[in-house]
């Protein structure tokens, strides 16, 4: 005996047919696990850990992915046999109904399509003794847990892809570091006392005598066209390296600048391949405005077009600013010309929201990505839900388009530019150091405190005052201590280059 549908029900198939799907399914299951298992190991042996961590917010997307899979699997029948009228489920279309075609008609035809159509039979029978229809067909269930595994791969693939490309570019600075590094060691242009014309420096050049020196228009018009060409120059990258280093590490000017930003950047990668819950708040959003004729998708293509010039732009503007705080206040300097950082130059003074940005971006095209490849392979291309062709192709470009300036120009940027801000990443500590700190700082309140309750105790004022600054200044005097330690592991490192010779 077999089902109404095409093909018998589990009852009545063969033994060594389950067993046989049974044994694949959980083979390329656990083939997945050990191979995420063993990247993970391989990741700790290289002391790779912010990309360790990276690697266990992929593993909680895909337990929620999981998560939401079984609860589509175990209520989808719950949900199917939700029956409202007609007219409910008439309004906010993706598809035109054709002239005629009524509602339990088209779920008809929609039920033919499924693997268990006798269980879709009883329930629009189900719903149609009350003289209503489905709230959602299995069809429909069964077509959304796809497109939320589809959307999830594609972000994770497209964030994997872009830190790939971006880091690509950001090691070619290597050579930039490596040169300076040399230049630092060398004794005789240490000693040699330099004066520098601010008005003769190439940073300068760049930044403040070109076209938007008089105009505030202008200087913004020139940092949009230049995140699409020499994002980031020598200059550039040694000014703000320097910068950089004489406010957070003045004691140390070999400080592996290149080193620490691409550490950053691996420890920033955790936010960026995570599915925050504001996204999936943007994918219900989506998908409620796909309407038929308002070609939502489309206009919601320049969306991420939009805020990734933005992003583009502000970044060249803050590197801009940089120098004309220096050209405008210094005609000629005594020594190297030396950046301000500042998190007055950041959006709400806020470097973070760039970050954030980032990660909407990435999402929204994989978004994009997603739904177009979902709806190809399961309606086809020519299918209503898809779209015209002159709405399509210019979602494709704009979508390569975003995927290409943000790993080649706006990932590099965001890396060296964010360390502009007034304060510096734990990154710059290396793991045991960070540690080391931690610890440090929970027996320092612990001291502080035992001191102060003591002090309370016998009632002198002036010596709970005492203990007090003596703390703190002990704290201050502790932490430059490790902050110089790590800044001189840093940077007595040389280049591989030189250590071969």
């Amino acid at each position: 005996m077999s089902g109404g549908g095409e093909g018998a029900s589990l009852p009545f198939t063969p033994t060594w047919i389950v067993a046989a799907v049974c044994t694949v399914i959980v083979a390329i299951s656990l083939a997945l696990e050990r191979l995420l298992h063993y990247l993970g190991r391989y990741l700790k042996k290289k002391n790779q850990k912010p990309l360790y961590e990276a690697l266990q917010k992929i593993k909680e997307e895909l337990m929620l992915l999981g998560f939401i899979s079984l609860l589509l699997t175990v209520f989808q029948n719950l949900i199917s046999k939700i029956c409202v009228y007609a007219s409910v489920v008439d309004n906010l279309l993706p598809c035109k109904r054709e002239e005629g075609s009524s509602t339990a008609h088209h779920l008809d035809g929609f039920a033919r399509r499924l693997l268990s159509e006798e269980s879709t039979a009883e329930q629009i029978g189900y719903c149609a003794k009350k003289g209503k229809v489905p709230l959602l067909s299995l069809e429909a269930l069964h077509h959304l847990h796809i497109f939320i595994f589809v959307l999830a791969i594609v972000h994770v693939t497209f964030c994997v892809l872009t830190i790939l490309f971006g880091g690509i570019k950001i090691r070619q600075w290597k050579r930039w570091e490596d040169a300076i590094f040399r230049e630092n060691y060398d004794t005789e242009q240490i000693l040699k006392k330099k004066v520098t014309h601010v008005q003769q420096h190439a940073f300068i050049k760049d930044h403040f005598l070109g076209i938007g020196k008089n105009s505030a228009l202008l200087g913004w018009l020139q940092s949009f066209l230049k995140q699409f060409y020499a994002s980031v120059t020598k200059s550039d990258y040694a000014t703000l390296r320097l910068g950089f280093i004489m406010t957070h590490c003045r004691g140390n000017p070999k400080f592996n600048f290149h080193k620490y930003m691409m550490r950053a950047l691996e420890d920033d990668f955790r936010t960026v391949v995570g599915i925050s819950w504001y996204l999936w708040i943007f994918v219900v959003v989506f998908l409620l405005l796909n309407v038929n004729g308002w070609h939502t998708y489309f206009w919601i293509a320049f969306l991420p077009f939009a805020l990734l010039i933005a992003v583009g732009t502000k970044l060249e503007h803050v590197i801009s600013q940089l120098a004309h705080e220096v050209a405008e206040k210094h005609i000629a300097i005594e020594g190297e010309l030396v950046v301000q950082p500042s998190d007055e130059h950041f959006w709400f003074g806020r470097p973070q929201i760039i970050l954030f940005l980032i990660h909407f971006i990435l999402f929204q095209n994989a978004f994009e990505i997603a739904f177009f490849f979902w709806i190809w392979v399961t309606y086809g291309f020519t299918s209503c839900i898809m779209g015209q062709v002159r709405y399509i192709i210019p979602r494709l470009v704009i979508g390569v388009f975003i995927q290409v300036l943000c790993s080649y120009s706006t990932l590099p940027l965001y890396a060296i530019v964010t360390q502009m801000g007034s304060t510096f990443k734990k990154s710059i500590f290396d793991d045991h150091v960070q540690v080391g700190l931690v610890g440090w700082a929970q027996k320092a309140k612990k001291k502080k405190a035992s001191k102060d309750a003591a002090g309370e105790e016998s009632g002198t004022g002036s010596g709970t005052t005492h203990a007090s600054s003596h703390t703190g200044s002990s704290i201050g005097i502790q932490l430059g201590k490790l902050v110089n330690k790590a800044s001189t592991q840093e940077g007595n490192k040389p280049p591989a280059s030189d250590s071969s010779k």
